[in-house]
C-alpha cells in the first residue's frame, strides 16, 4: 500500500481525555488515557507527543500508522504500538473511506508539564499544519 500524504481536507479526529492520574509510584509523572474516534476516511496531521511515552491500542477499524523514517504499518483491530518521548507520527490515518475507526492512548508524562500545558503537552501538530 502506498503511504499517503497527509490531506487537510480530510476529517480530523475527535480526541478526549476519558482519565488522568498522578503516579503515586512515579513521582512527578501522570498517566492520560485518550479516546480517539475517526471518521470515514479520517486523518490526524503528522505531530507528536513531547516528553510522553506513548502506548496506542485499536479498539475498532483499521488505521495506517507510520514513526519516525520507519515504514508505514495497517494496524487492525486488537493491534497496538509504542511511541518514545519525541518520536515524529508521520502518519495517523483511519484506513477505510467508509468505516469509523477508534483507539484508546495511553501517555505517561511530566505532570508538571501537563498541568501547565494541558492538551497541548499531549499532542503537538507540525508546524507546517498548526493554522488547519
Amino acid at each position: 500500500m502506498e503511504e499517503p500524504t497527509y490531506d487537510p481536507n480530510r476529517p480530523m479526529p475527535t480526541i478526549k481525555v476519558v482519565y488522568s492520574y498522578k503516579l503515586t509510584n512515579c513521582p512527578g509523572k501522570t498517566i492520560v488515557g485518550l479516546r480517539v474516534e475517526f471518521l470515514p476516511n479520517g486523518s490526524t496531521p503528522p505531530h507528536r507527543h513531547g516528553g510522553a511515552s506513548v502506548s496506542a491500542y485499536v479498539v475498532d477499524g483499521t488505521l495506517l500508522n507510520k514513526m519516525n523514517d520507519d515504514p508505514m504499518k495497517v494496524i487492525q483491530a486488537g493491534g497496538s504500538w509504542y511511541e518514545a518521548p519525541g518520536c515524529h507520527h508521520r502518519i495517523s490515518d483511519n484506513a477505510s473511506p467508509t468505516k469509523p475507526a477508534t483507539l484508546m492512548a495511553v501517555l505517561i508524562l511530566d505532570s508538571e508539564v501537563y498541568e501547565r500545558e494541558g492538551m497541548g503537552a499531549l499532542i503537538q501538530i507540525d508546524e507546517k499544519y498548526r493554522r488547519i
